[in-house]
């Protein structure tokens, strides 16, 4: 790889190996589509010969380009590229990873499982795997479609495999978010048993459906709402709660305080999507400024970028944090208005009361 440098701007070629048309036509897509893909989500210039790549652009999406040409191509040999597996790829190359000295995509984390072999995308997802692997309690911030509960699932249910805990307890608050649980036929496990269908539906991914049901069934897995954990002490358990910005304060001490010896526990949540009802506060946020300072607690904050699923969700999340802190802008200035105006109206009655005759 040769380098030119000018004030603004990094030049690179790049040669990938070996030279093969074939890949080539698949890396760079129908009339070049993946690398105008590439172009317009980085922000540089690509252009080819063959198997040799001219990139320009800033230095650190250069490299990045070249980075994500260079894994692209590997999988190229092997599967067919499409737009969406771009979009995955992109998102892995995020700049701030390429910030980090030392990060190996050759040593990428893998999650072993019954059913498949899961590996985390991007550098957010690879350090949350790594911090539920290193800390007893763990906390996935971030909006849906992060992969925040999914891999917290395949890390359990490694960690079963592996003998490494005796259970998996997944747990979800049953909040209401927007429709009654009153209106839904069946008794109170069935009424809830929806509110837990992601955390099935993952095991069934993972594990297989039939070994799912004789799991619970021997309760080696036991899915529960969180008022089914009052007075409990978990031991040798792995413990996923889910939904938890919808966990009140009590609710969340309550859940924190149930963990025993051997057990890891995770705690997922989106703190934008509070449920509870008003005037209630979110036991998730209040807990990650209780523990902020503590020490063997891991926590990881997922963005909008983070987000693996159609592009056009990323787009969506952004738009709304876009949408809210206007909304919010527009609010504090209309109190300060209403403030200004009190404080007027408050000097004007003084000063009337002071010209007044006595």
């Amino acid at each position: 790889m040769s380098q030119q440098s000018t004030q603004a701007h990094r030049i690179t070629t790049l040669t990938l190996e070996p030279n093969d048309p074939q890949r080539l036509a698949n890396l760079c897509g129908q009339r070049d589509e993946h690398l105008k893909l590439i172009e317009a989500r980085l922000g540089v210039t690509l252009r080819n010969r063959g198997n040799t790549f001219q990139l320009a652009g800033p230095g650190a999406r250069v490299k990045a380009a070249a980075n994500v040409l260079e894994h692209l191509y590997r999988e190229a040999e092997s599967s067919e590229l499409t737009p969406d597996t771009l979009h995955l790829f992109l998102q892995e190359s995020g700049l701030e990873a390429l910030e980090e000295e030392g990060v190996e995509r050759e040593d990428e984390i893998l999650l072993r499982t019954s059913k498949m072999l899961i590996k985390p995308r991007g550098l957010n997802q690879q350090r949350y795997v790594s911090s539920i692997r290193d800390h007893d309690i763990n906390f996935g911030i971030g909006p849906a479609g992060t992969g925040k509960t999914y891999l917290a699932v395949a890390a359990a249910v490694e960690a079963l495999n592996q003998q490494q805990v005796r259970r998996i307890l997944l747990v979800r608050p049953a909040v209401e978010a927007g429709e009654k649980l009153g209106f839904l036929p069946g008794d109170l496990a069935q009424k809830i048993d929806p509110y837990l269908r992601p955390l099935y539906d993952a095991l069934y991914e993972m594990v297989g459906f039939e070994q799912v049901g004789k799991l619970i069934e021997r309760q080696i897995i036991e899915i529960a709402p969180l008022a089914y954990m009052r007075g409990r002490t978990l031991n040798n358990s792995f413990i996923i709660l889910d939904e938890s910005q919808n966990t009140t304060r009590e609710q969340m001490k309550m859940f924190l305080t149930r963990i025993g010896f051997g057990s890891t526990a995770v705690i997922t949540g989106d703190v934008t999507q509070v449920d509870l009802p008003r005037g209630q506060s979110s036991g998730l946020i209040q807990v990650l400024d209780v523990l902020k300072d503590t020490a063997g607690i891991g926590v990881t904050h997922f963005a909008a970028k983070d987000v693996v699923r159609h592009p056009l969700v990323q787009r969506i999340i952004e738009a709304y944090d876009l949408f809210e802190a206007s909304e919010e802008a527009g609010e504090r200035a209309r109190r300060e208005v209403r403030e200004q105006a009190r404080r007027d109206a408050a000097l004007a009655n003084s000063q009337v009361g002071e010209r007044s005759p006595s």
